[in-house]
């Protein structure tokens, strides 16, 4: 196969050279440019868009090195080429991230071999930073798990690179912190989003019934799995799902395959897996609750997703976006926020992490109504009225809000906080860390 034609721009001082590596360039179906000096590249990148830079090393004025350490990021490869090479050279210059060194006389097909690899790189970059892009404009995924910290930034990225994955993904994190949008995510910028996506609430199964109501039954419409074939079948909260129904589960994900009520032949069906915890999925193996081997068949990729104690530098971004989304609903105007409301949004632990974040913002909204806007005051009203979901959701907002009361009132010391909760100091770490409190930034 022929391949495909680079962009190169040539920059050597010397205009003999310059002109050989043009013809051998432009001999093997190569676009040429060239320069004979390197402090006219920069301004030079923008127009042609090269796909891969050769360059002397020694040239008056800006040197070989000096180029390299002088383009800006996501610029295309660099290959120098010198005859004055020697190792020491070659081994700075590709420590100073320079694609790869020649040495003059050169070799003719080993340099077009180099700078074809080179190229070559560069252009899949490329392609993949613009897929990415589309895929983002696409499934708005930037706006849906907004912020620009690190934490985030990495979750998003991790979201694109295994979103065209068929595998199965565990999501685990905390209540709150957006499971269910990273699991209709990875559906909507898979290779199935114009399938079905079906969510199931593990919590919420039995075995009674289940195979009529998963599997259907003949004559009678078809059960809830398979209305996911062709898409995506979401299991939230699978830690919490019954032991026999755990096994019932095993079965389809294995055969992925199922036979309706009163039906005489299987259905083979086709889905991928997207399941979510808020527990520690290992614990919930070693303590009986889930089956290693349901367990091994959901996560052969793990995502965590960080907790919003996590992520502080999104916060403020994240409360401007839900109050402005509210004050469009009910038609408020909103006051600046003052520096007592910023210490209260940065100084709160947010153990319901972005769901309570959203909560609080409605509050602050609906307060400023009647013209008595606060944070404080948010926070506290939503945190007398704010209810978990389930009884285990609930059970570990309460340990969490009182283990950090009694480290904030203990200074951290972990035996007199083990003492004044009437625990262990082992179990005491155990819950810390299930809980995914912070110790630092409680204190």
């Amino acid at each position: 196969m022929k391949e495909a034609a680079l962009r190169v721009l040539v920059v050597d001082d010397d205009k003999a050279m310059r002109s050989s590596l043009m013809d051998l360039l432009k001999a093997a179906g190569h676009e040429v440019e060239a320069l004979p000096r390197a402090d006219q590249v920069v301004a030079t990148l923008p127009e042609m868009l090269p796909d891969v830079i050769l360059s002397d090393v020694r040239m008056p004025g800006m040197s070989g090195l000096d180029l390299l350490a002088a383009l800006p990021p996501d610029s295309p490869p660099l290959v120098l080429i010198s005859a004055h090479g020697d190792i020491a050279t070659a081994v700075q210059a590709m420590q100073d991230g320079a694609y790869s060194f020649v040495e003059k006389p050169y070799e003719p097909r080993r340099l077009l071999t180099i700078l074809s690899h080179a190229g070559g790189q560069h252009r899949l970059h490329q392609r993949t930073e613009r897929l990415k892009a589309r895929l983002r404009d696409l499934s708005g995924l930037d706006k849906q798990f907004l912020g620009q910290s690190s934490a985030t930034r990495a979750v998003r990225e991790e979201v694109l690179t295994v979103s065209e994955s068929p595998a199965s993904v565990l999501l685990v994190g905390e209540t709150g912190t957006g499971k269910d949008v990273i699991a209709r995510a990875l559906h909507d910028l898979g290779p199935d989003a114009d399938g079905p996506f079906v969510a199931l609430n593990c919590a919420t199964l039995s075995a009674e019934g289940f195979e009529r109501e998963m599997f259907g039954a003949e004559g009678a419409g078809q059960g809830r799995l398979a209305a996911a074939d062709g898409g995506t079948l979401f299991l939230d909260e699978v830690c919490a799902c019954l032991l026999p129904v755990q096994t019932m589960l095993l079965r389809v994900l294995e055969q992925r395959e199922i036979t309706p009520v009163g039906a005489s032949q299987p259905r083979k069906l086709t889905f991928r897996v997207i399941s979510a915890t808020n527990e520690d999925p290992e614990a919930a193996v070693e303590a009986g609750q889930l089956r290693r081997d349901v367990l091994h068949r959901l996560n052969t990729i793990r995502l965590d997703l960080p907790t919003l104690r996590a992520r502080r530098d999104d916060i403020l971004m994240l409360f401007t976006r839900f109050t402005g989304e509210f004050a469009r609903v009910y038609e408020v105007s909103l006051p600046d926020l003052g520096a007592e409301d910023m210490a209260a949004l940065m100084g709160h632990d947010w153990p319901g992490n972005v769901r309570e974040l959203r909560n609080v913002a409605e509050r602050f909204v609906l307060m400023a109504r009647r013209g008595q806007a606060s944070v404080a005051a948010a926070l506290q009203a939503d945190h007398a009225t704010q209810v978990p979901d389930t009884l285990r959701e609930a059970v570990a907002a309460f340990e969490r809000e009182l283990i950090a009361r009694a480290l904030r009132a203990q200074n951290g010391r972990m035996d007199a906080v083990a003492e004044a909760l009437g625990i262990g100091r082992r179990t005491l770490n155990e819950k810390i860390v299930k809980l995914g409190l912070d110790k630092d930034a409680l204190l």
